[in-house]
């Protein structure tokens, strides 16, 4: 079992993590990356367990999320625990770009860093995470930091689980200051929140028109300010992958659909904009491996997605 990727951008390479063992929730599920330097990607390593020298249980790892701030060495977060109900965050910085990685850290009790999703760096060096919980109801938090091992604080949680059971928050920061945040939910709809105070208060969590088969998104505001969302344009099925763009993360266009196969997963995306302007995009491929695709933004022919419709 693959599942859960992160890719990062450096100078010279790309780096990519996911959580991967015999399957989810065993134990032996560890965090696994591998490096691609212009040539393909080389070998995984693993680079994060559940192993403690004063624990004889193992614990299975969960969610692995890299993420270079501006300033600082290159972090790794992931959960550890025996299941999204009980676990706990995990911190690990690296000063050699992923080659070597400090002892892991586990971050204070009600923190876990971002959940699944990459977080963003704000202007004055704040990490905002989209972060959530599923032990008493599945409900979004927002969290923040400027010292990954030392300083956390978090908002109230946005939603009710009554009202919307909503996880995964993906972070959308428009040219005009505001922020939205994306989430994956089990009510069969993308919700949103959006913030107009750099993520310290956040709206009433709505509907979007985009369907969700409870599976997670990904999204990026790219350099020329138009998002870019990975996610499974359906309601029931992780067979459809599918890649929608917005210059305001209101009304949304159709660019491509990435796979499309009745019976399969493909699921989990992550998606960066390189340096070159390109997207990277990488998903669970049937929970078997971890698939990588560059797209070229330039080369989107888009449609407008009417009231959730994909166009044919």
């Amino acid at each position: 079992m693959s599942h859960a990727s992160t890719i990062v951008e450096s100078k010279d390479d790309l780096l990519c993590a996911w959580m991967g063992g015999s399957k989810e929730r065993a134990p032996d599920v560890s965090i696994w990356a591998a490096r691609n330097e212009g040539k393909g990607w080389g070998e995984p390593v693993e680079v994060a367990n559940g192993v403690h020298d004063n624990i004889r249980v193992r614990y299975p790892c969960w969610n692995p999320v890299l993420f270079r701030p501006r300033n600082g060495p290159l972090i790794l977060f992931y959960k550890e625990g025996p299941s999204p109900e009980s676990w706990w965050g995990m911190v690990m910085v690296s000063e050699d770009n992923g080659q070597t990685w400090s002892r892991p850290k586990k971050l204070f009790e009600g923190f876990y860093g971002p959940i699944r999703n990459k977080p963003i760096e704000l202007y004055d060096g704040t990490i905002l995470c989209g972060s959530s919980i599923e032990s008493s109801g599945w409900m979004v938090q927002m969290e923040r930091t400027k010292n990954v091992l030392r300083e956390w604080t978090k908002t109230r949680y946005l939603n009710s689980s009554l009202e919307w059971a909503a996880i995964q928050p993906t972070i959308l920061p428009w040219d005009d200051e505001s922020i939205q945040i994306l989430c994956r939910t089990k009510n069969g709809k993308i919700t949103q929140c959006l913030s107009y105070d750099k993520g310290l208060t956040w709206s009433r969590m709505r509907a979007t028109d985009l369907p969700n088969p409870n599976s997670a998104i990904d999204a990026v505001v790219m350099r020329d300010g138009v998002a870019a969302l990975v996610y499974n344009h359906s309601d029931e099925s992780r067979g459809i992958l599918n890649v929608a763009t917005s210059k305001d993360g209101k009304k949304w266009e159709a660019a491509l659909v990435l796979e499309n196969e009745k019976g399969s997963e493909f699921s989990y995306p992550a998606v960066i904009q390189t340096s070159d302007k390109m997207l990277h995009v990488t998903y669970s491929w049937k929970r078997q491996g971890i698939k990588h695709v560059i797209l070229d933004p330039s080369q989107f022919r888009t449609q407008p997605i009417e009231r959730g419709v994909w166009p044919k």
